[in-house]
């Protein structure tokens, strides 16, 4: 019976899940939508996520709390740039918070908060945004299967 196998390395996940801040406001949910799947260990959750799974069955539900270190890391002060103000347009007032998008070295986009501003300079944080947050974790598990070899 598929509803007895506890997830492992080597299982195919169906799964309702919601990430929340220490504040309580939701970052990510989807248990008003369909649950998702996703092959434990294919790069969709990051480690720390998956490694709160091991061992759950279909049914069962859990909350786990995510620190820094195992979610999105501390803020970097490496990831901090200042740019000159000229290089933004001067046709919308910039406000701290409002997010940029700019190309990387590989030609994809990077999102980057305005975190600081005055008439000479910006200063853009290119850490992810959740870096720095304690984060609730909860999932209830829809099915778990044997992930198909191939």
């Amino acid at each position: 019976m598929t509803n007895e196998i506890a997830i492992s390395s080597n299982t195919k996940v169906s799964l309702n899940f919601s990430i929340t801040l220490e504040t309580g406001e939701v970052v990510d949910s989807n248990f008003d939508r369909p649950p998702v799947g996703f092959v434990m260990g294919d790069g969709s959750l990051l480690p720390s996520f998956e490694s709160c799974l091991l061992g759950l069955k279909a049914g069962e539900q859990a909350s786990f709390t995510i620190e820094p270190e195992q979610g999105f890391g501390e803020p970097q002060d490496a990831n901090f740039q200042d740019m000159p103000r000229r290089t933004f347009s001067n046709d919308s007032e910039l406000e701290v918070g409002m997010v940029f998008s700019f190309a990387d070295a590989a030609g994809g986009e990077l999102p980057g908060v305005v975190d600081f501003f005055d008439e000479e300079t910006v200063r853009v944080n290119f850490n992810h945004p959740l870096a720095g947050r304690t984060l609730k974790f909860e999932v209830k598990i829809d099915r778990v299967e044997p992930a198909e070899v191939h």
